[in-house]
C-alpha cells in the first residue's frame, strides 16, 4: 500500500515552506520527548550525540540513510515543548527545520516546516519527510517501520507538482 503524500508548499519572503503535519492522541510532553531525547529519535530517524541547547551544536546519526552518517546539527531555538528549530548541511545542501507542537484536547499535532530558498529539490525531499513522520508514528505505536520504497518515487509526482 502506498502512502498518500500529505505535504503543503507555501511561499514566503525568503522561499517556501514545506510543512507536513501529523496528530497525536499523546501529551505535548510525550511527543516532544519523542522528537527530542536520543533514545526515543533513534527508533524513527537516530540518535543524537552532545549538549544540546540552542546555539550549540550537536551530532545526529542518520541511522536510517546508507552507512548511516554521523552529522553535525545546530540548534538554533529550543522552547520546550512546543519548539524546536534545527540546521544541518550535507552533500544535499543546508537544511533549516522548525518542529511545533500543539497540544489540544489530549492530541497533539506536530508541524515540520522545512524552510527552503528554492522547490528544487521538491519531489525528493517531500517523500523523505513523510517516510520519516511515518516512522515517528510507527515507533511512537510501536508498528513496524515503513520502507522508503513506498514513499519514493511513488510521491515524487506528487510534490513535484507543489512546486
Amino acid at each position: 500500500m502506498t502512502p498518500e503524500p500529505t505535504g503543503q508548499l507555501l511561499a514566503t519572503s525568503s522561499g517556501y515552506d514545506l510543512v507536513l503535519t501529523r496528530t497525536y492522541r499523546a501529551s505535548v510532553g510525550d511527543v516532544w520527548a519523542s522528537v527530542t531525547e536520543p533514545e526515543r529519535t533513534a527508533r524513527w530517524f537516530g540518535p543524537w550525540r552532545g549538549e544540546a541547547a540552542p546555539g550549540r551544536t550537536i551530532e545526529v546519526q542518520m541511522a536510517f540513510e546508507e552507512s548511516a552518517p554521523w552529522c553535525p546539527m545546530r540548534i538554533e531555538a529550543c522552547e520546550p515543548p512546543g519548539r524546536l528549530t534545527v540546521s544541518m548541511e550535507d552533500e544535499a545542501g543546508a537544511w533549516l527545520l522548525e518542529l511545533l507542537l500543539t497540544e489540544t484536547d489530549g492530541a497533539t499535532e506536530l508541524q515540520l516546516i522545512h524552510h527552503l530558498t528554492s522547490a528544487e529539490h521538491l519531489g525528493a525531499t517531500g517523500p523523505g519527510w513523510e517516510y520519516y513522520l511515518d516512522m515517528l508514528t510507527a515507533a511512537r505505536e510501536a508498528e513496524p517501520q515503513p520502507d522508503f520504497n513506498d514513499y519514493y518515487p511513488a510521491q515524487k509526482a506528487y510534490y513535484d507538482s507543489l512546486a
